[in-house]
């Protein structure tokens, strides 16, 4: 990465996720085109493609929308998305009265099917533990600050459940089609760290 005309050095953990995946190329153990091919998955045919789907769907069909905040896992399934990290799923709405935001206290539990991967600064230790103790201040300096009349629900993931957020919809979106309304939600707005 250039920043002003000078190479930045690559972080420690940087240099040692390299120097492991070259060795184990090396020894045969993995093939760097499948990861390629995996984070890829991940990053843009699986995950916040998959839960912008459905949260446009639950936007735009008030049964559908009844149904995932219901059993958000079997109304997910409902649109072909499922998977290792999402076979338990509760899905949680952003109202009026109400802001949710999503965390996992004690690892980094994330919803990979319908959120892809997960931001390093959600497996970060500050934001794992200061989300639960002051989640008004870390929404602000995420950019989504609250006011103090709305509630703030923060729901702790973990290997038992995974939580997503149903973000508010947009005003102005009023007749706007699913795909347009999918094309306007985010990963960090299904985090509950961003309004859509």
């Amino acid at each position: 990465m250039v920043s002003h005309g000078r190479e930045r050095p690559e972080s420690d953990m940087a240099l040692r996720v390299r120097a492991i995946e070259e060795l184990l190329t090396e020894k045969g153990v993995v093939d760097p085109t499948g990861i390629d091919r995996l984070v890829e998955l991940y990053e843009t045919r699986v995950g916040p493609r998959n839960g912008a789907k459905v949260v446009a769907r639950a936007w735009s069909d008030p049964g559908y929308k009844a149904r995932l905040l219901e059993n958000g896992t079997v109304a997910i399934a409902e649109l072909g998305v499922s998977g290792v990290q999402g076979e338990n799923m509760v899905v949680v709405e952003n109202t009026g009265a109400v802001h949710n935001v999503v965390v996992c206290t004690l690892c980094s539990c994330y919803p990979w099917p319908v959120l892809g991967l997960p931001p390093v600064w959600y497996k970060s230790p500050p934001y794992r533990s200061r989300v639960v103790r002051e989640p008004r201040a870390v929404l602000e300096e995420m950019g989504c600050p609250v006011s103090d009349d709305m509630e703030v629900r923060v729901w702790d993931s973990s290997a038992e459940i995974r939580y997503m957020v149903l973000p508010r919809r947009p005003e102005g979106a009023d007749g706007a089609s699913e795909d347009e309304l999918a094309g306007m939600v985010t990963r960090d707005g299904m985090i509950g760290v961003a309004a859509v």
